[in-house]
C-alpha cells in the first residue's frame, strides 16, 4: 500500500513538473506568438536597404517568370517596378501591402499594382483568360525566409515567387530606369528562322514572347537536341530562370544585346562570351514530316485549320489585308473538303470561298500546294484582289517548311526566303 501511495505521488509530481515545463516554453499567448512572427516579416521586408528583386511564376505559365522590384516602406506602402511590359519597367508605381495571419503569416497586395495585372480577369490587359487572367495572384502566404530569399505561394491560384534582396546597384538602375529591351526586336527580323552563333556552336532559335519561353535546337546525329529556357528582362538584357546547359556551353544570360535593323543581325553576349543571332532561310534542323502531320491531323478528324491573322510577309502583318474583308471571321484550310481537294478559304459573316488545292509533301521537308484552278464559294469583288494574292503565294514552287508550336498549332514558312508565314490553330 505504501509503495502505491509513493508511485501515485511520484506521479503526481511528474505531471506537476510537466505542466511547468510546458508553461515555460509556451509562456506567451497564440496571438502574441503570431504578431511576433507578423512583425519580424515586416521588418526583413522593410529593412532590406535597397529593396527586392522578384519573381512571379502564374500558375497558368509555370514556366514563366515575370520580374520586379519592390521597396517596402514602415508605412505600409510599397513601391514597384515590373518587367511585364516596357511601361512598367521604367514607371514606378505605388501600392499598399499588409502582413496578417491567415492560417499562417501572409503578404498581400492591397490596391491594384503591377502584381495584379498577372491576374486582371480582362485578358486583353495581359493575354490570358478572361475571368483569370495568367491564374497569378496578388496575395501569398509566406513559406519562410532562406537568407536573403523569401519564398511565397499564392493563396487563390497557387503561383509561385520569390523575393531576392537587391544590390545598391540593382536598386538604383530601376530608379534611373536603366532597363534593356533590345531582345524584343527578335520580332523584327524579316525572316522567321534566327540563328545563334556562340563558341562556334550554332542554334536555331525559336522565341514565345508571350510565354517568354525560348528554344535552341541544334543537330545531333540523325535526331535533334532542343534547350529550353524561360526568360526574364533585366537591367542589361535578359536572365534565364535556369541556366543554358549544352556540351560544355553554358549561360544564364543574353547581356549587352544590340539589334542592328538594317544589317538583320544581333549582337550580344552569351554569359560572357560574344554571340551573333542572324537571320536564316533554312534551319539547321528540317523537320521533315511535319507538313504531313499537320495535315492528317485535320484529315483525320475531320477538322481544319485556322488563322486569325492571315500570312505575315516582309516584316508586315496580314500583309494581305484579310480583317479588311467585310465581315472577316478567320482563314482556314480544310484537307479533303470535296471532290478530292482541299479548301483554303476565308470564312466571312456569310458563305465561304477560297481556291482548291492538291498538297504535295517532299522528302526534303518542304510541302507544295498544287492549284488545279477553280475553288469554292463565290469570291465577292471586294475580295478578288486578296484571293488573287493568297492564290499565288500558295503556289509559290519552292513549297512551304512547317513548324510546329503546340499539339494544336503548326507555323507555315515559305522555302523561297522565309519572309512570309501563317499560323495556324485547331
Amino acid at each position: 500500500m505504501r509503495k502505491n501511495l509513493s508511485l501515485y505521488f511520484l506521479l503526481i509530481i511528474v505531471t506537476i513538473a510537466s505542466c511547468r515545463k510546458y508553461d515555460d516554453v509556451f509562456d506567451e499567448s497564440p496571438d502574441t506568438r503570431i504578431n511576433e512572427t507578423l512583425a519580424a516579416y515586416n521588418d526583413a521586408l522593410t529593412g532590406a536597404p535597397y529593396g527586392w528583386k522578384g519573381l512571379v511564376y502564374p500558375s497558368g505559365l509555370p514556366n514563366t517568370a515575370f520580374g520586379f522590384y519592390f521597396k517596402f516602406d514602415t508605412a505600409n506602402r510599397v513601391d514597384m517596378f515590373s518587367d511585364f511590359d516596357s511601361l512598367s519597367s521604367v514607371n514606378v508605381r505605388q501600392s499598399s501591402f499588409r502582413l496578417k495571419s491567415l492560417q499562417q503569416p501572409c503578404l498581400l497586395f492591397d490596391t491594384y499594382s503591377y502584381i495584379h495585372v498577372l491576374c486582371d480577369p480582362d485578358a486583353s490587359k495581359n493575354g490570358g483568360y478572361y475571368g483569370k487572367g495568367l491564374f497569378s495572384d496578388f496575395e501569398f502566404a509566406i513559406e519562410g525566409i532562406y537568407g536573403d530569399t523569401i519564398k511565397l505561394t499564392g493563396r487563390l491560384n497557387g503561383s509561385k515567387a520569390i523575393l531576392v534582396k537587391a544590390t545598391s546597384q540593382e536598386a538604383q538602375d530601376y530608379y534611373d530606369k536603366k532597363r534593356n529591351w533590345e531582345f524584343n526586336n527578335i520580332s523584327r527580323f524579316l525572316t522567321y528562322f534566327k540563328q545563334l552563333t556562340v563558341s562556334s556552336k550554332k542554334y536555331d532559335v525559336y522565341v514565345d514572347r508571350l510565354y517568354r519561353q525560348i528554344s535552341f535546337v541544334r543537330p545531333d546525329g540523325d535526331d535533334e537536341k532542343a534547350i529550353n529556357v524561360s526568360y526574364y528582362f533585366d537591367g542589361t538584357g535578359i536572365a534565364f530562370s535556369s541556366p543554358f546547359n549544352d556540351d560544355g556551353l553554358s549561360f544564364s544570360a543574353l547581356t549587352d544585346i544590340k539589334w542592328d535593323a538594317s544589317g538583320q543581325k544581333m549582337t550580344l553576349k552569351a554569359g560572357d562570351a560574344a554571340a551573333t543571332i542572324t537571320g536564316v532561310i533554312k534551319p539547321l534542323m528540317i523537320d521533315l514530316n511535319a507538313g504531313q502531320r499537320w495535315y492528317n491531323q485535320a484529315l483525320q478528324t475531320g477538322a481544319f485549320w485556322r488563322s486569325t491573322e492571315g500570312f505575315h510577309v516582309n516584316g508586315i502583318d496580314d500583309a494581305y489585308d484579310v480583317n479588311r474583308i467585310a465581315g472577316f471571321n478567320f482563314m482556314f484550310y480544310y484537307p479533303n473538303y470535296g471532290e478530292g481537294y482541299d479548301f483554303a478559304g476565308i470564312v466571312p459573316d456569310q458563305f465561304a470561298f477560297g481556291p482548291a488545292f492538291k498538297p504535295s509533301f517532299r522528302t526534303n521537308g518542304t510541302t507544295a500546294f498544287v492549284y488545279p484552278g477553280g475553288g469554292f464559294g463565290e469570291i465577292p469583288e471586294a475580295a478578288a484582289a486578296t484571293m488573287a494574292q493568297i492564290t499565288a503565294k500558295y503556289q509559290e514552287s519552292e513549297g512551304f517548311y512547317f513548324v510546329q508550336t503546340s499539339s494544336t498549332s503548326y507555323d507555315m514558312v515559305n522555302a523561297r526566303d522565309a519572309r512570309t508565314w501563317i499560323s495556324w490553330q485547331q
